[in-house]
C-alpha cells in the first residue's frame, strides 16, 4: 500500500508539473505529435490502400482460374519471358466447352472476350467503352447486382439475341438520368436493346473488371462482329471451383486437361497461363511489406526528434526542481519515488502528444473518406501502435533525466537554487 500511495503521489506531482508549465508542455507535445502523425499517417494510408486494392482483387474471386495466353506475373525467380508468351495459342471457345463438359472440380465455366468500341444513343456517345462478349455462366462467376431490368436468359444467350446489359456509368452518360431499360443503343455497328442496368459499384482503386463502365453482350451475338480468335479480342476462359474443391486441385486438373487437349508432349512447357488472384496477392504482399518498412523509417526519425525534445525538457525540469528533490530525499523519499515522478511526467507528455497525433490522423482520414471514393481506415492496430510508440519514446526520453534526479545527494540538492 505504501508503494501504491507513493506511485499515486508521483503521478499527481507529474500532473501538477505539466499543468503549471503549460507552454513548456505544449512545446514538448509538438515534436511527438508530429512524429506520431507522420508514422501513423503513413501506416494508415498504406493499410487503406492495401485494403482497397485487395477488396478490388477479391472481387475477381479467390476460387476462380483465369485461362489466358499471358500470365499476370512470371514464375518466382524468373523473368517475364514475353517472347515465349506472345507465341502461345489463345484460349478458345472449344476449350471452354471441353473443360465445362469434363472438369469434375468445376462449378461454373464461361468464355469472355473484351474490346474497346464506341457506344451511341441519340446525340450522346462514348468512345472506347469496354464491351464484353460472354457465354452463359459469367453471371455465376462474376458477382454483381442488377440496378434495374434483368440479365439475359440462357435462351437469349444461346440464340445470340441483340440484347445488352450496361453498367451504371454508361447508363448515366448515355441516358442522362432517363430510364435505359427497353431502349436501343448502337454498338459494333448494330442496334441492341438495353434489358438491364447493373447496380453502381463505385470507382475501384485497382480497376480490374469494374462493372460500372462495361456493356455485356451474349457471346453468340458478339462473335458475329468480333473475331474472338484474335489477340485484339483478349479471349479468356474462367473456371470456378466447386465449394469442396481446393483451387490447387482444380489447377492441376485444368493443367492436365489443357495439355491433353493441346497435345503437348511430357517434356513440353505449358503454353497457357492459369492466373489466380493469389498471384496478385503475393505481389501485393511484397509491395506493401516494402512500403510499410519505408513508412516506418520515415516516421521514426520524426519521433526520435520529438523524443530528444522531451528529454531536453525533462533535464530542464529536473534542474528546476533540484531544491524540491533535496527536501523530498531529506524527508526519506526513496530513489524510485523521485524516478517515477519524472518518468510519469515524460510518459504523460509523450502519450498526450501521440493521442493528438492520432486525432489529427483520424480527422484527416474521415475527411478523405467523405470527400471521395477512396476509403481511409484508421485501424485499432495503428491506434495501439501509436500509443505504444508514444509510451516507449516517453519512457526512453525520460529515463536519463529521471535517473539523474533520483541519484542527487540531498544535502547538495537542498543547497542548490535554480
Amino acid at each position: 500500500m505504501v508503494i501504491i500511495r507513493q506511485v499515486w503521489e508521483s503521478l499527481l506531482m507529474a500532473i501538477q508539473s505539466v499543468t503549471v508549465n503549460r507552454l513548456r508542455a505544449m512545446l514538448s507535445l509538438l515534436g511527438i505529435t508530429i512524429g506520431i502523425f507522420a508514422i501513423i499517417a503513413v501506416f494508415t494510408i498504406v493499410d487503406s490502400l492495401e485494403k482497397n486494392i485487395r477488396d478490388s482483387v477479391n472481387s475477381l474471386g479467390s476460387d476462380v482460374i483465369y485461362i489466358e495466353k499471358w500470365p499476370w506475373a512470371p514464375p518466382e525467380g524468373e523473368e517475364f519471358a514475353w517472347w515465349k508468351y506472345m507465341n502461345r495459342p489463345l484460349a478458345s471457345l472449344d476449350e471452354m466447352e471441353y473443360i465445362r463438359d469434363n472438369a469434375r472440380g468445376a462449378e461454373n465455366t464461361c468464355f469472355i472476350s473484351a474490346v474497346g468500341r464506341r457506344i451511341e444513343h441519340g446525340n450522346n456517345n462514348l468512345e472506347g467503352s469496354t464491351i464484353f462478349g460472354v457465354s452463359d455462366g459469367f453471371q455465376n462467376i462474376r458477382s454483381f447486382e442488377m440496378g434495374s431490368g434483368r440479365y439475359f436468359s440462357p435462351v437469349e444467350a444461346e440464340a445470340g439475341r441483340n440484347v445488352v446489359v450496361i453498367g451504371d456509368k454508361i447508363a448515366q452518360d448515355l441516358f442522362q438520368g432517363a430510364e435505359p431499360v427497353g431502349k436501343y443503343i448502337e454498338m459494333l455497328g448494330r442496334k441492341v436493346m438495353v434489358i438491364g442496368v447493373l447496380e453502381k459499384e463505385g470507382q475501384s482503386t485497382f480497376d480490374v473488371f469494374n462493372m460500372d463502365e462495361v456493356a455485356i453482350l451474349p457471346l453468340e451475338f458478339y462473335k458475329g462482329f468480333i473475331d474472338i480468335k484474335s489477340d485484339m479480342a483478349n479471349p479468356q476462359i474462367w473456371v470456378q471451383a466447386k465449394q469442396n474443391v481446393a483451387i490447387e486441385e482444380l489447377t492441376v486438373e485444368i493443367t492436365q486437361m489443357l495439355r491433353s487437349y493441346r497435345r503437348l508432349k511430357p517434356a513440353d512447357e505449358d503454353n497457357f497461363a492459369l492466373n489466380q488472384t493469389s498471384i496478385i496477392n503475393n505481389q501485393l504482399d511484397q509491395l506493401f511489406a516494402v512500403l510499410k518498412i519505408a513508412g516506418f523509417f520515415i516516421g521514426i526519425f520524426s519521433i526520435i526528434v520529438g523524443g530528444f525534445g522531451i528529454a531536453n525538457i525533462m533535464f530542464v525540469s529536473v534542474k528546476e526542481r533540484t531544491h524540491i528533490i533535496g527536501i523530498q530525499k531529506a524527508l526519506g523519499a526513496k530513489r524510485y519515488f523521485i524516478l517515477t515522478q519524472f518518468l510519469f511526467e515524460s510518459v504523460m507528455l509523450s502519450v498526450a502528444g501521440g493521442i493528438i497525433g492520432l486525432l489529427i490522423v483520424f480527422l484527416g482520414a474521415t475527411a478523405i473518406s467523405l470527400s471521395g471514393d477512396f476509403s481511409v481506415y484508421l485501424s485499432m492496430d495503428n491506434i495501439v501502435l501509436g500509443i505504444g510508440i508514444s509510451s516507449i519514446i516517453g519512457l526512453v526520453s525520460g529515463i536519463f533525466p529521471a535517473w539523474q534526479g533520483a541519484r542527487m545527494d540531498p544535502v547538495v540538492a537542498i543547497n542548490t537554487s535554480f
